[in-house]
């Protein structure tokens, strides 16, 4: 109609409002330009959507083109582009993931748990165990109890300080100790308790061949130490060892008598020789614990640690190797009273001399008896070998020296002894020695 191209009711006009002339452009393909191309690249082809409104206006704005000159366009950031998270982003995240994975975490906790309750940790509270009550008849009872009688001596002299142990017996200050811890002292002594406290000790007597020695100190309302009896210890018994090992004040050492009646000969070159039958115990014993007590099971003091054996060479110091020997506390007892009553001790003897063992059968031999003394009342002579004293066999002159030396004048032992081919029995009664 009238050169306008209806179909279907629908006016189609190109932007600007022109009719489109008879053969015009295709629906959805750009018009051709003046010179035979296109308009432009931004053409619109809203004029072929079957949707469009025919009466609204169309029209397609081109930006006009920069000026000549201008410099780079402005960058414009893509807000939809992705961007590198900074580092308190990082920390952030990953303090909320670690707190998502401890919530998630106990809330895992609490319901396996039953509703989260703690589980209780260990035995139920109840009465300690036995050995944890300290009984005083346990080995921590008895260094509890005995610890407080035991003391440090140190004794100055011209070769420097010595150090031992001792233990206290009387209330009134008196302290034994072994005779070698004294032996090079002036006399005086310092003691140390075991609260640490000190006091100036004098040294009241010495008894170099049984090697003990009392020393006094001036302090009253100390605890003094029990006694036990030596002649009832059985081997196999425990016992504890306290002094002060290599300066180490209150150390406490557990062992078992090893052995009982042990000879001892032991002295220094130039010294006393001292004699004892000792106790054996394999209690860990190191020098400082000398003059220190041994103790039994029931926190009595049984015997006073002297010396050790040790596999050393010449000039090198001996330690520990499960060999250590106390003197018997029945005979230091004696030894004590006597030193604090009269100032020394009497030596127990027998009336005769020994020399060699005998020649065949064992014993030790008589080189000489007193004719006055004990031996020759019990009918024994020169030449006679003793083959036991108190079921005690005799294999060296050590044995007979130190069994008699245990036993307190006037008591009665047993001999056992061998006259030329004929073995014969006595009793024989110790004396004191008249020096």
């Amino acid at each position: 109609m009238g050169g306008t191209d209806v179909t279907d009711g629908w006016d189609w006009r190109r932007p600007g409002g022109s009719d489109a002339p008879a053969g015009g452009p295709v629906p959805g393909q750009p018009p051709p330009s003046a010179g035979g191309g296109t308009t432009s690249p931004w053409w619109s082809d809203a004029l072929a959507d079957p949707w469009r409104d025919p009466y609204a206006p169309a029209a397609v704005v081109v930006p006009a083109a920069a000026p000549s000159g201008a410099g780079e366009p402005e960058p414009v950031t893509d807000p939809d582009a992705p961007t590198r998270p900074g580092l308190r982003q990082v920390v952030l995240i990953s303090l909320i993931t670690a707190l998502l994975a401890g919530s998630l975490g106990s809330a895992l906790t609490y319901a396996f748990l039953g509703g989260g309750a703690v589980p209780t940790l260990g035995a139920q509270a109840g009465q300690a165990p036995a050995l944890a009550q300290r009984k005083p008849e346990s080995l921590a009872g008895v260094a509890e109890r005995v610890l407080p009688s035991v003391v440090t001596i140190r004794v100055a002299s011209l070769g420097g300080t010595s150090e031992g142990s001792g233990f206290v017996v009387s209330t009134d200050g008196h302290i034994v100790t072994n005779d070698h811890v004294v032996a090079d002292g002036p006399g005086r002594a310092t003691v140390v308790f075991n609260d640490g406290s000190t006091a100036a000790g004098t040294v009241v007597g010495q008894d170099p061949e049984s090697d003990i020695a009392v020393i006094k100190v001036t302090r009253s309302g100390l605890t003094p130490v029990q006694f036990g009896d030596s002649d009832a210890l059985a081997v196999g018994d425990p016992v504890l060892a306290m002094g002060s090992p290599l300066s180490l004040a209150n150390t406490v050492t557990a062992g078992i008598v090893s052995a009982l009646d042990r000879t001892m000969q032991a002295g220094e070159p130039g010294g006393p020789t001292r004699y004892y039958a000792a106790i054996q115990t394999d209690a860990a014993v190191n020098h400082g614990n000398s003059g220190g007590p041994l103790v039994d099971g029931a926190g009595r003091v049984v015997g006073v640690n002297s010396t050790i054996k040790s596999l050393v060479a010449d000039g090198q110091e001996a330690g520990n190797i499960g060999l250590a020997f106390a003197i018997p506390i029945n005979q230091a007892k004696r030894v004590t009273e006597e030193i604090i009553g009269t100032g020394k001790a009497r030596r127990t003897v027998i009336g005769a001399s020994v020399g060699g063992t005998g020649a065949t059968g064992g014993g030790v031999r008589l080189n000489a008896v007193e004719p006055a003394g004990p031996a020759a009342a019990a009918g024994m002579r020169t030449g006679d070998v003793v083959l036991r004293l108190d079921k005690h066999p005799m294999t060296d002159p050590t044995d007979l020296v130190a069994l008699v030396r245990k036993y307190a004048p006037g008591s009665v032992v047993t001999v056992e002894y061998r006259r030329g081919s004929a073995r014969q029995n006595t009793s024989v009664t110790l004396a004191a020695d008249a020096k």
